[in-house]
């Protein structure tokens, strides 16, 4: 059977380079981007792309009735600081859009959907340190509560309605590629622009804060990876904890200086989103995403570093 791919929210940190991915692996006319705004060049013109807004039931049935896919990825969302700023508004598009399409793949016999959830999932009582994958999780942001709902949802469908969803836990994501999307983990994205630009940064998370990250190569291999693996090795239907590699802002700074010695690092008083920051983990144990579908990062701290300020020199 053909694949047909729908990517909602394609526009996005992670959608951008998700679709190219997807567009190499199953061909340019069989994955259909989706987005409320106006892609860019290169995402137009290399396949299809539609405009959808996902709390608009409508014009989703209709991209549904119109190309019938076999997979979904459903990416839109308001991330954690942005979605502080406008709570009902992110509680809105994350719960009730993920809603809409559980239910449209059920109608429409989709296969497989695939779903983000975050590290924002677990909140200020989780274990800090190789946080597991079953623990409290007690989310005291409106991004987190949405995500923490949705895995319920996900497994719901599962064990309901029998519907292929699958997830995972996204630490903070870097990438040279895409603009960062509003989340409190972008600082480690801005630094290496700064660092190019002008030779310091000013950090709005203080330099203890530790915090699971991982390179966006890594992230798109990982999720078409958990897409990939038999249906029957998924054990886990609500989101997947998922690692790379965690460091402090002092210790991105110090890695940077080893390209741009005179880097400098400042530090932000008093920003909302560091109290963000203390209520997620540190460090993430993913040991059931190796056991279940084997995954494994390709990026430590160091290789990351020089393919970021290759590219952004570039």
């Amino acid at each position: 059977m053909t694949e047909k791919l729908i990517v909602l929210g394609s526009n996005g940190q992670i959608g951008t380079e998700l679709v190219t991915a997807l567009r190499k692996l199953y061909g340019e006319e069989h994955v259909v981007a989706c987005d409320i705004r106006r892609p860019d060049y290169d995402m137009k013109n290399s396949g299809p792309f539609e405009f959808v807004n996902v709390l608009e039931k409508d014009t989703l049935n209709h991209i549904f009735k119109k190309y019938k896919p076999t997979q979904v990825y459903l990416l839109a969302a308001l991330l954690s600081a942005t979605g502080e700023q406008n709570p009902k508004l992110a509680w809105d598009l994350n719960m009730n859009g993920l809603l809409n399409i559980l239910d449209l793949a059920i109608a429409y016999g989709t296969s497989k959907v695939y779903w983000p959830s975050s590290i924002a999932a677990f909140g200020p009582n989780s274990p800090k340190n190789n946080t597991p994958q079953f623990c409290i999780m007690d989310p005291n942001t409106v991004y987190g509560i949405s995500k923490l709902a949705g895995e319920r949802w996900c497994e719901y469908y599962f064990h309901k309605y029998g519907l292929d969803v699958r997830s995972i836990r996204y630490p903070g994501l870097i990438s040279w590629k895409a603009a960062p999307g509003g989340g409190t983990t972008d600082y480690a994205i801005h630094i290496f622009h700064d660092a190019l630009k002008k030779g310091s940064y000013t950090s709005f998370l203080n330099a203890e804060t530790e915090l699971p990250m991982m390179y966006m190569d890594d992230a798109i291999r990982g999720t078409i990876e958990l897409m990939n693996a038999e249906a029957h090795k998924i054990n886990i239907r609500s989101s997947y904890n998922f690692a790379g590699v965690s460091f402090t802002p002092e210790i991105l700074a110090g890695e940077i200086r080893q390209h741009l010695p005179e880097f400098k690092l400042e530090y932000k008083e008093h920003d909302p989103r560091q109290e963000i920051a203390d209520s997620w983990p540190k460090s993430i144990d993913d040991s059931h995403a190796t056991r279940d579908w084997g995954w494994k990062p390709a990026y430590d701290l160091s290789r990351m570093t020089v393919d970021m300020l290759n590219n952004l020199k570039s």
